[in-house]
């Protein structure tokens, strides 16, 4: 599926329209629970994407008063269009969700109706919702009723392999009123293995006139102008991809207009990237939680790298924001000193 690239430009970079709000491309940074938050939104909008996601908050009334509901709903600062994604299994509390998250500065709601993970799907949340094609019309409507913001959804392909119902799910979405669907190209059941399929994303997108968007295993630029082809979708949705590289989405937005490759960051200025990161979360969370936030993303970013290992192991063991980027700035100064003496 995946073609070869071409030099001459191949204009597959489009503005994507959500309701009111015009995209500045159509590459959208998935929702991802413990990653999404709004430092790492703000550097994905910066490094290229139209728009990003906003971690799960739950419908559950009880916890938007919590620290880490409050975080995930605050984008102070961040680009519109602000979109929030909200989980629930109940059509009145997701309504409520809703209007909560609307009413503090959400201006796009999104229901996740895919989330395969197992404390989700035990209360009939996130893409076991599937299964009961009678209740998402229900949340459907009952949320695109109680909200004046345009309402959209985050589906996966169906259940299980037997029982791929995206098409059905999709013809529901159209019909309540959801402004744009975004499909994970597995099932519930697949969860994140085996690869991504695009043969029923494409379906989907035959079977409905509102705009979709696939997700799944787009990793370099080659595949997303692959997935765009095949599927004939409106928009990319890219998600674990990201970790440690926010800037695919330039590399991607680029490749899609012009049908060449951007040349990769260098180690300066991923460090730099990398610095900037860190000590947004640390301003963001404060400096304890920061740090421990901290860690996962600078795994992610020195992944491949030479010493990365040891790097790793070190990095952990810091307490102090100091001592972190003080680690981090080391890390990558060397590696890029090393580079140019081998050069």
């Amino acid at each position: 599926m995946i073609l070869d690239s071409f030099v001459t430009p191949v204009y597959f970079v489009t503005a994507m329209n959500i309701g009111p709000y015009t995209l500045k491309n159509n590459l959208i940074l998935a929702p991802m629970a413990g990653v999404t938050d709004r430092p790492f939104r703000q550097l994905c909008r910066e490094l290229g994407a139209g728009m990003a996601v906003s971690e799960m908050v739950s419908s559950n009334s009880l916890l938007w008063g919590s620290a880490k509901t409050l975080r995930r709903a605050n984008h102070k600062g961040e680009a519109e269009p602000r979109s929030v994604q909200i989980a629930g299994a109940d059509p009145e509390m997701m309504a409520q969700a809703a209007r909560h998250n609307a009413d503090n500065g959400a201006q796009i709601i999104d229901i996740n109706m895919g989330c395969p993970a197992k404390k989700i799907c035990n209360v009939m949340a996130g893409s076991a919702l599937l299964k009961d094609e009678m209740l998402v019309a229900r949340i459907l409507e009952a949320v695109i009723k109680a909200v004046d913001v345009p309402v959209t959804l985050k589906i996966r392909t169906g259940w299980d392999k037997e029982n791929r119902n995206g098409v059905q799910v999709a013809r529901i979405a159209e019909q309540s009123g959801i402004q744009a669907l975004a499909v994970h190209g597995r099932t519930r059941a697949c969860a994140y293995k085996g690869d991504a399929e695009y043969d029923t994303i494409a379906r989907i997108k035959d079977a409905v006139r509102i705009p979709v968007i696939a997700n799944g295993d787009i990793t370099t630029p080659e595949k997303a102008k692959a997935v765009l082809q095949h599927t004939g979708v409106d928009a990319l949705m890219i998600g674990r991809a990201a970790q440690g590289r926010p800037w695919i989405f330039r590399e991607i937005e680029h490749y899609l207009r012009t049908g060449t490759h951007l040349p990769e960051p260098g180690l300066y200025e991923i460090r730099n990237i990398l610095l900037g990161h860190l000590r947004n979360l640390y301003e963001f969370y404060g400096e304890q939680t920061g740090v421990r936030v901290a860690r996962k993303h600078i795994s992610w970013y020195s992944r491949g790298q030479r010493h990365g290992a040891a790097f790793r192991q070190a990095i952990n063991r810091v307490e102090l924001a100091d001592q972190q980027l003080a680690l981090t700035y080391n890390f990558f100064t060397n590696l890029a000193e090393e580079k140019e003496m081998a050069a």
